[in-house]
């Protein structure tokens, strides 16, 4: 049985389609998702809406991986947390779009994070507001199977390893950051999330 506040969540909740359209609006009237309208997150905004558009048309996900996805037998819901002007967002978020396009056992929802404060607080990393973040659900059972985010794997581990070394992220790293975004191509994530979905029908992935 669903938890009351994900099922809230859930009837508030937009299609990727419709979230794209929103970043597109706020960007022609200079606006921004969420409770925070500086000038820095409307121009976030505006620098995410291109990465979205171009992940959009440049992810590439293995025809194994396609395969896997595609003959789930699992009907899920994919509850997705996020914002405009977050970058790891930007990157994350499309990706996860094409996975779940793959199978229509999978049905996409998003939320923004700033109007649903009680589901983020029922996910947070490292008592963190940490977005974007992804709840795998199981239709039947209602149960949250996994979660996944804020960042991939290996974006992970240079956040973890740079927080340790330097004791917070500077300017500097946030733009090394995004140089792996790009390099990396959504490979990591694709990865990160074949793996979890492999943990439900391990059989689809001998």
């Amino acid at each position: 049985m669903l938890h009351p506040v994900v099922k809230h969540s859930l009837e508030n909740s937009m299609s990727y389609e419709t979230y794209s359209e929103l970043v597109n609006r706020l960007v022609e009237i200079k606006g921004t998702t969420g409770s925070d309208s500086s000038e820095a997150l409307v121009e976030y905004t505006k620098l995410n809406q291109r990465r979205m558009k171009r992940w959009d048309k440049t992810t590439k996900v293995s025809e194994a991986t396609k395969a896997m996805i595609s003959s789930l037998p699992h009907k899920m819901t994919w509850l997705l947390i996020t914002e405009s002007w977050c970058g790891d967002a930007a990157h994350v978020v499309p990706v996860i779009n094409k996975l779940a396009a793959l199978n229509d056992n999978i049905k996409l929802h998003i939320v923004l994070r700033d109007e649903h404060p009680e589901l983020m607080d029922m996910f947070l990393t490292n008592g963190a507001r940490a977005i974007p973040k992804l709840l795998i659900i199981d239709d039947e059972t209602g149960d949250v199977l996994s979660t996944f985010g804020p960042r991939p794997s290996e974006a992970t581990q240079m956040v973890k390893a740079y927080k340790g070394a330097h004791g917070k992220l500077t300017a500097e790293f946030k733009e090394e950051l995004q140089v792996w975004y790009n390099k990396n191509k959504g490979q990591n994530i694709i990865e990160d999330i074949a793996k979890e979905l492999c943990k439900f029908e391990p059989s689809m992935c001998l």
